[in-house]
């Protein structure tokens, strides 16, 4: 069977506070794109899983790999035999997009076809929930409020049908826990859930990532790429997550895909949301 992990992107982030476990609550909105990895599961030739990664590399050795941590749980939890994997890497690491998360989300989805689990989405989810934060959200792939921190999902009426999107990831990652350090978490004035509501002319300077404010002062480039997409008449533009890709999201033709715009090395996405 072959799927196609897609990426996502975060529209608003606010770290509300900081937990006692170290962890941080947070509120933010993710939503699907369609930028994809190319994801192949076949039951096993030889009597051990292997996993093939072309693309992208991806530094990793295969245990660690998100494909495999989601294959060996849903082993565990179905008693599933041994498959081979090929995974062909296309969205950046290091960028907010959540590719390694849609890589075993898809992974569990796909088990759970090419077996003939019959497991509700519900309970696909619990799996993934054991991987990362963020896998659950792609067993439902569909706009989401995610609070807590960013495991509880609550679906949100946004339709963001006729935009395009432009993303931009430059060749500078942020690990997660720098992106953390840098922040003061405090509770916004008005919850992101009802500022989304808003007319999306109005979400710039509003519906904010609050991780921008530390991330920009490191790396220049990021802030640099985000008033690029402004300029270039982005109704809307943010970093997504921690960093350090930027999406702008554009009205209908006033981005064309014949005439990319010029990002000097960096990977570029354009699409339809």
């Amino acid at each position: 069977m072959v799927v196609s992990p897609n990426a996502k992107i975060n529209i608003g982030l606010d770290i509300v506070s900081r937990r006692s476990d170290g962890y941080h609550n947070i509120e933010t909105i993710f939503v699907p794109i369609p930028w994809r990895d190319v994801l192949e599961i076949v039951p096993a030739n030889g009597n051990q899983t292997t996993l093939t990664v072309t693309g992208r590399v991806v530094d990793c050795p295969m245990e660690k790999n998100l494909v495999v941590k989601a294959f060996r749980a849903m082993q565990k939890q179905y008693s599933l035999p041994e498959v081979d994997i090929h995974l062909h890497k296309i969205i950046p690491d290091g960028a907010g997009l959540g590719g390694g998360s849609a890589d075993a989300a898809f992974t569990i989805i796909a088990l759970n076809e090419i077996f003939e689990l019959n497991a509700t989405k519900e309970q696909l989810a619990q799996v993934a929930a054991t991987i990362g934060a963020d896998c659950p959200f792609f067993i439902y792939n569909t706009p989401m409020l995610a609070t807590g921190i960013g495991t509880d999902f609550t679906q949100i009426d946004l339709d963001l049908t006729g935009y395009k999107i432009l993303v931009v990831k430059p060749q500078v990652s942020v690990p997660t826990a720098q992106a953390y350090a840098g922040v003061n978490p405090q509770q916004p004035d008005t919850p992101l859930k009802h500022l989304i509501k808003m007319p999306m002319l109005k979400w710039q300077g509003v519906v904010k990532n609050d991780f921008e404010k530390s991330i920009f002062p490191l790396h220049p480039i990021v802030s640099k790429i985000k008033q690029e997409m402004l300029n270039m008449g982005a109704l809307y533009a943010s970093m997504s997550g921690s960093g350090s890709a930027v999406y702008g999201i554009f009205k209908g033709d006033n981005l064309a895909e014949e005439n990319p715009p010029k990002f000097e090395q960096c990977d570029i996405f354009i699409g339809d949301l």
